[in-house]
């Protein structure tokens, strides 16, 4: 059926490949035949997230605005079904757990199993393409979500991210909580939700990607049956708008006093450079990790040098992560002493020495992880639809990781560790002994 429009593609380097083929409704069905794992893993991803809240109606052409976190409340208001029930007692039936989950750029529906592969296949494509909206079930999900909001405002490492964001960035939505607010939920209708749905859930801004000891023919011929009966015409690209952002940040600070055993420092860089994808994308991302690896990693002079002093722990982390639409890097961890940790980091950073055989070791460590997610089909799943959306390769990984020199690095710092571009936030515990004690020294 679908067999003989399949496609092998092999990453020669490290000897992997995987089977694909793109379905006449546009969905691309993506495997990874790994013989002798046990468990199956599957996801059904869309190419909407949370940042996706103005955009042209599929339907009537206009340019529309939906309420903030309203990809998260689809997300949630997927698994019930039409009569009753839900689709994880399906799951459950046919010996499988499944989830989902909604970030800024997409929202992914799962599940693993280790028995009744295609039985599940079909669930899982079924009810992520059989929505059902109604104004009494939209109002009771309110309800349940407004609690999930309530509970990440409790959170202190959420407040601590969601407070950096919002002072990094002035207009772009991705300073807006993935879930949204109690406000923005409470005026969600089931009219927008079928009109996010249409626009963004049609096949061809999704992938259906599995991995496990399987024949990649037998997925084909099952989702091609599957989905042959549906309806799907061709739909037209979806259009997004951002608002412009500015190069500078919207705050330089932000603090919140909440229950901590001790302070939660973070601070980021916002990336001017937008607008890439694929390849130029994904290499501009390793520049910039592999930047950070070197500059304050576990092996770094500058991280053993704070360790020391007490300024971090070891859940000190530093990363950079991008879209096509934005980019930013974000450092931090526990410290008895936010203002101490800020300072040292902004002289290390700038004056700590760029070396080739570091560069050479953060390399390797980078190729060694991107083997290790073979041997892992979550973190495999998670990484190919993350790199699929953004036009990415996941098997260009290695050559664009060896194609990066420490020119590349030295540059980044250059660019990206920019003051105008740089906001802090901090958590501090709300016992004001901790903070005398702090400020007595």
């Amino acid at each position: 059926m679908m067999n003989d429009q399949a496609q092998t593609i092999e990453d020669a380097a490290i000897g992997e490949k995987r089977e694909q083929v793109v379905l006449p409704s546009g969905l691309p069905v993506v495997v990874f035949s790994r013989p002798g794992f046990k468990k199956t893993f599957a996801t059904f991803a869309t190419h909407y997230g949370s940042i996706d809240n103005t955009f042209r109606d599929a339907q009537s052409g206009q340019e529309i605005t939906v309420p903030d976190g309203i990809a998260h409340f689809l997300e949630h208001k997927m698994f019930e079904k039409k009569g009753g029930g839900d689709a994880f007692d399906d799951f459950a039936r046919l010996g499988a757990s499944s989830n989902a989950y909604t970030d800024y750029t997409s929202t992914t529906f799962l599940f693993q199993t280790t028995a009744h592969v295609l039985d599940n296949l079909g669930t899982l494509l079924d009810f992520v393409q059989e929505p059902c909206f109604t104004d009494e079930n939209v109002e009771k999900e309110k309800g349940i979500i407004e609690q999930e909001i309530r509970m990440y405002l409790d959170m202190p490492g959420d407040r601590l991210h969601s407070n950096l964001m919002q002072a990094l960035y002035v207009n772009h939505p991705v300073r807006i909580d993935i879930a949204g607010t109690v406000e923005s939920i409470r005026t969600i209708t089931p009219q927008n939700l079928y009109t996010c749905y249409q626009t963004f859930y049609h096949p061809s801004n999704m992938v259906l990607f599995v991995v496990g000891d399987l024949d990649a023919s037998s997925v084909f011929d099952y989702v091609w049956e599957n989905q042959k009966h549906k309806g799907y015409g061709k739909q037209s690209p979806i259009s997004r708008n951002f608002p412009p952002e500015p190069q500078t940040v919207a705050e330089k600070h932000r603090e919140q006093q909440m229950v901590v055993s001790m302070p939660l420092f973070v601070m980021g860089y916002k990336d001017p450079e937008t607008g890439l994808s694929g390849r130029d994308l994904l290499r501009h991302e390793l520049i910039h990790g592999l930047m950070w690896q070197m500059l304050c990693g576990r092996s770094s002079s500058l991280f053993h040098h704070l360790y020391r002093q007490g300024l971090i722990n070891d859940r000190f982390y530093a990363r950079y992560g991008a879209s096509t639409t934005f980019g930013f890097s974000t450092l931090g961890g526990e410290t008895p002493d936010p203002a101490a940790l800020e300072a040292q980091l902004l002289e290390g950073l700038h004056h700590a020495p760029l070396r080739a055989e570091d560069l050479e070791r953060a390399k390797k460590r980078e190729v060694g992880e991107y083997i290790s997610l073979f041997q892992n089909p979550e973190e495999l799943a998670y990484a190919f639809n993350h790199m699929f959306f953004r036009r990415i390769d996941i098997f260009e990984y290695v050559d664009t990781v060896l194609s990066i020199n420490l020119e590349d690095i030295e540059r980044a710092r250059h660019t990206h560790l920019n003051e105008t571009r740089r906001a802090s936030s901090v958590i501090r515990p709300a016992d004001e002994g901790y903070a005398r004690k702090e400020s007595d020294g």
